[in-house]
């Protein structure tokens, strides 16, 4: 096998492990567990991640920066709900509090309480990062051709990568 086998590139599947952290190096995501994705083959990972892991290989560390636009998005304000404290159940009066809701499309939307000051409780439905920074530590764990039926799904045929033996 030559050594090209292993670099990232365009019909490669992808075996990584993962962390998301916050421009305050708080981690906000992980994924212990490796995961697989086809690269260049539209599997919805962040384009910003596809584009760091480009040209690395298998036992690599690669940390990628996410801007807003490309990753988490903006926060939308029409996500975000202010109420006098006294009308907030007392389950939802601490910071981190989840609360469901059903939009008008009747699809099941979750708010956190993300301030408390003024009397007023701030409910937020955007994702912790919208509008934010964030970084991307990515383990690679192993690197191989994808199948035609790969490529088509962006998704590796198997659960998991291959056991060393």
């Amino acid at each position: 096998m030559s050594q090209d086998d292993d670099v990232i590139t365009k019909g490669k599947v992808v075996y990584m492990t993962y962390s998301v952290l916050s421009e305050e190096g708080q981690i906000m995501g992980q994924q212990d567990m490796p995961t697989g994705y086809v690269h260049g083959a539209s599997s919805g990972l962040f384009i910003e991640i596809e584009h760091g892991l480009e040209g690395h290989c298998a036992g690599e560390r690669v940390e990628v920066q996410l801007t807003p636009e490309l990753a988490f998005g903006h926060a939308d304000p029409s996500l975000i709900i202010v109420e006098d404290f006294e009308n907030v159940p007392p389950t939802y009066r601490r910071i981190g509090a989840e609360a469901e809701f059903e939009n008008e499309k009747g699809e099941a939307v979750t708010f956190r309480v993300v301030k408390i000051a003024d009397g007023k409780v701030t409910l937020d439905a955007n994702p912790p990062l919208a509008g934010k920074n964030a970084m991307c530590s990515v383990d690679i764990v192993s690197v191989r051709n994808a199948t035609a039926e790969e490529m088509r799904t962006g998704f590796p045929a198997e659960q998991g990568p291959p056991t060393l033996h």
